[in-house]
């Protein structure tokens, strides 16, 4: 049996990851795996039962009690599931990011998730997403991208994210949130934000939607050519 292919992009927050790799997998027929999604989850278990993002040794002991299962509806977009309820539109709430930024700090909830997304990657062609996809996930994906973009650019996209979903927030307080998350992801001791070192930069400031998504299929095509030589 031939190894699936798989394809890591990594990126800080607000860059449009998921985005990309969704029209992307939808295009070559691969499975988008979200992993930001994921950590989400488990930030929404946390908050659920009033733990504070930052009480390590009390979200350490919640991991075994939790079913966090991934599916995929019939366009091929994800859906988290939390002990068999879909949570898949709760994990989006402003609120969560928090959570999710410190919770996905800790060594005990990376390794607890780790399994599952290589799994995915040995079962399927993935193009999976995150912040450490291409340096700790999968260090050995055939093609690395780390997709980025200034960071009030990627503001105000996640500001006209969360105005269609009608919630209601301003640009400074998307803004402040990101610099935040920027500041945590970057420095944290467990698995930092960094482009892997044999990484395909993709910097999306300047393009439309339509052209970013050519952009990272171009080098997706480009892959998958010199794969079959």
């Amino acid at each position: 049996m031939d190894k699936h292919f798989s394809i890591a992009i990594d990126g800080p927050s607000g860059a449009g990851k998921s985005t990309l790799a969704q029209a992307a997998a939808a295009r070559f027929g691969f499975i988008h795996v979200d992993t930001g999604a994921i950590y989400r989850t488990v930030g929404l278990a946390a908050r659920r039962e009033g733990i504070s993002p930052g009480d390590v040794e009390r979200v350490t002991s919640l991991l075994p009690g939790l079913k966090i299962e991934m599916g995929h509806d019939a366009s091929g977009v994800q859906r988290m599931y939390l002990n068999g309820d879909d949570v898949s539109e709760l994990i989006r709430m402003p609120e969560i990011s928090r959570y999710a930024s410190e919770i996905s700090a800790m060594p005990a909830v990376r390794a607890f998730l780790m399994d599952m997304q290589r799994v995915m990657a040995d079962t399927h062609d993935v193009i999976m997403d995150g912040r450490d996809i291409g340096t700790v996930v999968l260090p050995g994906a055939d093609l690395k991208v780390f997709l980025t973009a200034g960071v009030e650019k990627r503001a105000q996209r996640r500001l006209d994210e969360l105005i269609g979903k009608g919630v209601e927030t301003t640009f400074d307080e998307v803004l402040r949130d990101m610099n935040c998350r920027d500041f945590n992801d970057s420095t944290r001791a467990s698995s930092p934000l960094r482009a892997a070192e044999d990484a395909k930069i993709l910097d999306t400031s300047g393009l439309t939607l339509a052209e970013s998504i050519e952009s990272l299929c171009g080098m997706i095509a480009a892959g998958l050519k010199v794969r079959e030589r």
